[in-house]
């Protein structure tokens, strides 16, 4: 399936949204959006990608 993450395209195998963060390499503490709705960390697990999705991954920074 091809989707766009933080606007790059991906071509994965995934189908959630959990699935699609495994398969690109993210891991640790994040936010997620798709298609600009915000996706909670509970729900990635059953939140389906659809073909040309778009899923915005963002890690928290400290700093001051």
């Amino acid at each position: 399936m091809k989707i766009t993450i933080n606007g790059t395209p991906h071509d994965l195998r995934a189908t959630t949204v959990a699935e699609a963060l495994e398969e690109a390499g993210f891991t640790g503490k994040l936010a997620t959006a798709l298609n600009g709705d915000f996706v909670p960390a509970g729900l990635r697990a059953t939140t389906a990608l659809t073909e040309g999705a778009a899923l915005e991954v963002l890690a928290p920074m400290q700093g001051g």
